[in-house]
């Protein structure tokens, strides 16, 4: 049986907007709802609970404190007269008006909008309405479980100075705005933690200078207040699983962030070879599996931001969960990077989005769980700061298309400096007043036709470019998870990249352009587009007369 909601504006009190608005959440959730309107007297809000007999009753006023102090008073006399105590009275309205409400002694719950939302779903599935009561979830899919259809929100966070990042966490803590703040390390300590051959003139380039174990058991104390975010840090780009060690003994890594193919000599951010990393990457997602650590593969974008056409982009985001899987990952954290490349239109975006989504996604079973998280690309942002904060909620709106579970903000400003911890929370706000608006009802952008037809046509050259890697090995057990297929395809092109052009561990002749707002191959003497069947052919073909020359 579902629990019912009588709820209605009192007095002379007409604004309505947030008891509906409340009302719809209580609906999402299970209940049922009966809404009496504005303006409602209180002998007649009295009327209707005894009719209805509901198990919450929601009461709402925006107008002058002063009158809702009388107001509340006769409520106060009602209740007790008409033995309605036992019934869950809460109150939604502004802030002077919700310490009225406060100091009344009525209500269970009351709500003032600077919670948000969330506050208003953990009340209604059974929860506190008040942060400073409530218990947290200290692993991301409690976080997750929490707040869905909400998506959590990350943010990443690392200072030139130690000190000023613990003092950043504490502030973004207490503001209680972020679920999961991501230590962003300097590249010294990604590199060199363990073997100490720092280079000085670039202590804090990129991230935080942390230096010993007790630096991030340092920032971990420093989150423990506010809403309590979970942590989470980049993944070493040497000495991978004592890092990977460390970072969960320290900071309880929310969960691990690792490159199925590079963090090598590919992107120069380490010593070694791309058959090495494969295999190493591939190791660390196990160790992190074995350990109930979700896993997320940052794979795709490193491909799309380096210029690859959208095929490369699908085709690695399917090959970072299905190596994955292949590891024992469980929980899968899927980073879908919007705007990359910058110049991508908005719905050729979202068709590689569900591209990926739709392969990755058919990889689900009982053992294997997709976790979508949304983000803009950082090269789309403008310095200009106004530009730049237009381009977040724009990006952040359209992402809310794939319904995220995780939404990765990437401050407004980074094209202009480093986030402050004034920045995070101002970008945050941003992002939240998108989400909110969006959880109204947006138009279902993944339905239009053009995204549909660009989505078909990338599965369907995905598909292509995955049979062409499987055939570098026939013979393999599995060669979409074999490191030397794959970078033996990275070696002959059909993992490529116009930026890895002069790279000796990489072919770098793909060329690509951005026509009508997607990113293709493309052939610049003939001027055309290379469909991917005639380009993977073409590679083929000339390893194979490169083995039989050999």
């Amino acid at each position: 049986m579902k629990k019912l909601i009588v709820a209605a504006a009192i007095g002379n009190c007409v604004h309505v907007a947030g008891v509906y608005n409340f009302l719809r959440f209580a609906e999402h959730q299970g209940y049922e709802t009966v809404f009496l309107g504005p303006a409602v007297p209180i002998k007649k809000l009295i009327e209707a609970v005894k009719e209805h007999k509901p198990e919450i009753v929601g009461v709402s006023f925006r107008l002058t404190p002063s009158a809702l102090e009388k107001l509340l008073e006769e409520l106060k006399r009602e209740i007790e007269v008409n033995n309605l105590q036992h019934i869950k009275w809460v109150f939604g309205g502004t802030e002077p008006t919700a310490e009225v409400a406060r100091k009344s002694g009525i209500f269970a719950a009351v709500f003032d909008g600077k919670n948000g939302d969330e506050a208003t779903i953990n009340f209604l599935r059974g929860g506190s309405s008040n942060h400073r009561q409530r218990v947290f979830a200290d692993t991301l899919i409690g976080r997750i479980e929490d707040k869905y259809p909400y998506p959590i929100i990350r943010h990443h966070f690392g200072l030139p100075s130690l000190e000023d990042t613990i003092e950043g966490v504490k502030k973004i803590a207490e503001a209680e705005v972020l679920d999961v703040i991501s230590i962003a390390p300097d590249q010294n300590a990604q590199e060199h933690f363990f073997d100490k051959k720092y280079d000085k003139s670039l202590d804090g380039a990129g991230g935080v200078p942390i230096r010993k174990k007790e630096d991030l058991i340092r920032i971990y104390e420093a989150s423990k207040r506010g809403n309590y975010p979970l942590l989470r840090c980049y993944s070493g780009t040497n000495d991978v699983f004592k890092m990977a060690e460390m970072l969960l003994e320290t900071i309880h890594n929310a969960w691990a962030a690792i490159p199925l193919c590079w963090y090598n000599v590919l992107d120069g951010r380490g010593p070694r070879d791309v058959n090495t990393s494969i295999r190493e990457n591939q190791q660390l997602m196990k160790w992190h599996a074995e350990k109930g650590v979700p896993v997320e593969v940052n794979e795709a974008h490193h491909w799309s931001l380096r210029d690859a056409h959208d095929v490369i982009g699908v085709t690695m985001a399917y090959l970072a969960a299905y190596n994955a899987k292949k590891m024992g990952v469980r929980d899968y954290v899927a980073q879908f990077m919007f705007n990359v490349p910058a110049s991508i239109s908005p719905k050729m975006d979202l068709a590689k989005m569900l591209a990926k989504i739709e392969l990755i996604e058919e990889l689900q079973d009982e053992n294997f769980r997709v976790i979508r998280q949304a983000r803009a690309g950082l090269a789309s942002f403008p310095s200009d700061l106004l530009e730049a904060k237009g381009q977040l909620a724009s990006s952040a709106y359209l992402s809310m298309a794939i319904k995220p579970h995780i939404y990765h903000v990437v401050g407004y400003c980074e094209a202009h400096h480093a986030a402050t911890p004034e920045d995070i929370i101002e970008s945050v706000k941003i992002v939240k007043a998108v989400i909110k608006n969006s959880m109204f009802g947006m138009p279902d952008l993944t339905q239009d036709k053009e995204v549909i037809q660009r989505k078909e046509q990338l599965k369907k050259e995905t598909r292509i470019l995955l049979e062409a890697i499987k055939s570098l090995a026939p013979h393999s057990p599995d060669p979409l998870s074999d490191p030397d297929v794959l970078a033996l395809a990275i070696k002959i092109g059909l993992l490529d990249a116009p930026h890895l052009k002069g790279n000796k561990y990489a072919k770098g002749e793909l060329q690509t352009k951005v026509i009508d707002g997607a990113c293709y191959a493309y052939d610049y003497e003939k001027h055309r587009i290379i469909p991917e069947q005639e380009r993977v052919e073409k590679i083929l073909r000339e390893y194979e007369r490169l083995v039989i020359t050999v």
